[in-house]
């Protein structure tokens, strides 16, 4: 048991110090991003190097029906083989016992990656960075709302209710007082982000009722992805703790504004350690505009990725704080990529498009695989926009079947992703719109019933 254990991440020790440990819950992210795994003695995690799991976890749609996604063996089931990663040792501390998470890497039976297992997607993407010389750094925002208890989903979504007895109100974005309405939740994710070794970089109030954003400091993708995997469970159970649901649905509640997970890209030169995107006098570089050009070309049929839900559809909504173009601009939250202010040691390409409904490993992977075709094409971008995108007509999909249909066709992307990835996903996902489409909406009943 010592041996494992003295390796474990700080955090993790620290989080342990004078405890016994009594649980480990193994644990990977299938394509939505739902933990699966399972929850194992301390002693018997002790005793394992791996554990197995079947691979039709990746072909499950997030209703829990299944897409027809096997390869040529057919729909047998296969065992994979999950190893831990250590490094990603964290604590569970809203379990009744003292538990530990460990994320796991899937294999095949030749100890092959799994090609469709998220985090092994991520990896591929930033190995073919490295491949260049360049190492990757991604900051990613994550917006959700704390909502109302929802039990039955034929009632629409309302706000919390916060600590002055009255629902969370709209319109309050960077309001302190607002964030303090939910301050016993924001204390819990504080405390058990402090368990789990994580460090916050800000919590703001969002402009919808309810919608707080929290920041992570930037790093390296695979650990920023982790990260978000565990944030999003660590959130939800804070929020039950207090009788509320936090949601991470792109458009929880009409007319409020939808919840986005932005990711901010720098890259780093390996040898020098210096930023690409910036030269040696501190201007813009040729990789600068490449990288902006790739996001501008290929995120249209990423946005399977990125917004992978029908509901996904429903936050690129003009004027309601989520981008309905591609445009690139400096300093403007209006276009869909954006250059924050920097030095130019730390200059950035914020993508605005990703949704807080993807899955992090994938959307992260989707968004460096689009300006890593960008700099490898070395094409240019559009000229910077100027003044407020809104004004000006949409350029991405509108609805998910439309984003799908780029992203099957989309084979320079599906080289970087992954072909495998690519095919398994695009079935499961077209799947899952299918189920989506046999559902009649409280609208259709509505309006069409007995006016046709």
């Amino acid at each position: 048991m010592a041996d494992w254990t003295d390796n474990l991440p700080e955090g993790a020790r620290t989080y342990l110090e004078g405890r016994r440990l009594d649980e480990v819950e193994c644990i990977i992210s299938d394509l939505p991003g739902i933990a699966r795994g399972k929850a194992v003695p301390a002693k018997k995690f002790a005793r394992q190097s791996y554990f197995h799991l079947p691979d039709s976890v990746f072909y499950q749609t997030i209703t829990g029906d299944w897409g027809e996604a096997a390869d040529e063996d057919g729909f047998i089931e296969k065992d994979m083989i999950l190893k831990p990663d250590f490094s990603t040792a964290t604590a569970a501390p809203w379990t009744g016992d003292w538990t530990l998470q460990v994320i796991h890497d899937a294999y095949d039976r030749d100890d092959n990656p799994i090609p469709f297992s998220p985090r092994n997607v991520l990896k591929r993407v930033v190995q073919l960075y490295r491949d260049k010389g360049w190492e990757p750094i991604v900051a990613p925002e994550m917006e959700f709302f704390l909502v109302a208890r929802n039990i039955d989903p034929a009632h629409e979504i309302k706000p919390m209710m916060g600590r002055s007895g009255r629902p969370a109100a709209a319109r309050q974005a960077y309001s302190m007082t607002a964030v303090d309405e939910f301050g016993p939740v924001i204390d819990d994710i504080y405390d058990f982000a402090e368990h789990q070794g994580f460090e916050i970089d800000g919590i703001t109030q969002e402009g919808g009722a309810g919608q707080l954003e929290i920041n992570l400091l930037h790093g390296d993708p695979v650990k920023l992805a982790d990260e978000v995997f565990y944030f999003k469970r660590l959130i939800r159970e804070a929020a039950l703790r207090h009788d509320c649901f936090a949601t991470f649905m792109a458009k929880p509640i009409e007319h409020e504004p939808g919840s986005a997970m932005h990711i901010h890209h720098s890259i780093i030169d390996i040898e020098t350690g210096e930023n690409i995107f910036s030269g040696p006098q501190g201007g813009e570089t040729d990789a600068f505009y490449h990288f902006i050009a790739g996001l501008q070309t290929h995120l249209p049929s990423a946005l399977a990725v990125m917004a992978p839900y029908v509901n996904s559809y429903r936050r690129y909504v003009k004027d309601h704080a989520a981008p309905i173009n591609l445009e690139w601009a400096r300093d403007n939250r209006t276009t869909g990529i954006r250059v924050p202010l920097s030095s130019a040691s730390s200059r950035r390409v914020e993508n605005r498009i990703a949704g807080m409904d993807c899955n992090p490993y994938l959307g992260i992977a989707a968004s460096l695989a689009c300006g890593y075709l960008g700099l490898i094409e070395e094409n240019r971008p559009r000229r910077q926009f100027k003044g407020d995108a809104y004004e000006g007509e949409g350029d991405i999909p509108q609805v998910m079947g439309q984003a799908l249909d780029l992203f099957e066709e989309a084979t320079a992307l599906h080289e970087v992703l992954g072909p495998d990835f690519a095919r398994v996903y695009g079935i499961v996902k077209r799947a899952e719109y299918d189920e989506f489409l046999q559902v009649i909406s409280p609208w259709e009943r509505e309006h069409l019933l007995l006016n046709v």
